[in-house]
């Protein structure tokens, strides 16, 4: 597990805090699914995007009623195996739904949020350790990791996500919409993919 600064700071985040910052980091995983599914038609990814968008929802509207549980039903169907396909992108492409499962787990047992916060910090910095490695970088350690460019990028993105939210204690729905905006029409994932809206 790499460690960062970062995780400390997040205790302090409260719940729509958490929500909004977990449902940045699924937004930036998300072209990794997306890609996988281009390329296998193993499953149509506007069904994550739909997923995750419902999760935007209940941030940014107030009235927004959304059946978690029924949603991560519909997530189980959307997760590929890497038995089933034997090249590099179906990893990202199953972190990316984690992440989600992770997220709407939260939404479920609030009490668990910080925990899976830092779990799903935690899983987009290994997305992109793990390609280092796969790529030929050597094993990336809490020692190591500041040498490498890529995941130090990834933990950058997550301090700037960070900081917009640190600095508004009560729920900002305009700020909630800008993020969610800006990441989308970015595009660019953790590990560097982008995808054409």
């Amino acid at each position: 597990m790499l460690q960062n600064p970062l995780q400390v700071r997040l205790e302090k985040f409260v719940p729509w805090q958490q929500m909004t910052f977990m449902a940045s980091l699924c937004e930036r995983m998300y072209p990794n699914y997306a890609l996988f599914c281009e390329n296998t038609e193993f499953a149509d990814a506007r069904k994550y995007r739909e997923i995750l968008d419902s999760v935007w929802e209940i941030l940014t509207v107030k009235s927004a009623k959304v059946n978690f549980e029924r949603q991560l039903e519909k997530l189980e169907e959307l997760i590929p195996s890497s038995e089933e396909f034997e090249f590099y992108a179906v990893y990202p492409a199953i972190d990316a739904c984690i992440g989600l499962s992770i997220l709407l787990h939260a939404l479920l047992d609030r009490e668990e949020m910080f925990e899976a916060m830092i779990d799903l910090s935690q899983l987009s910095v290994k997305t992109v350790a793990q390609l280092e490695e796969a790529q030929g970088c050597d094993e990336i350690t809490n020692e190591n990791q500041k040498q490498n460019e890529a995941v130090c990028q990834e933990w950058d993105v997550q301090w700037a996500l960070f900081r917009p939210l640190r600095e508004t204690e009560i729920r900002d729905i305009d700020l909630i919409k800008e993020l969610r905006i800006e990441l989308r029409e970015e595009g660019i994932s953790n590990i560097g993919i982008s995808i054409e809206h």
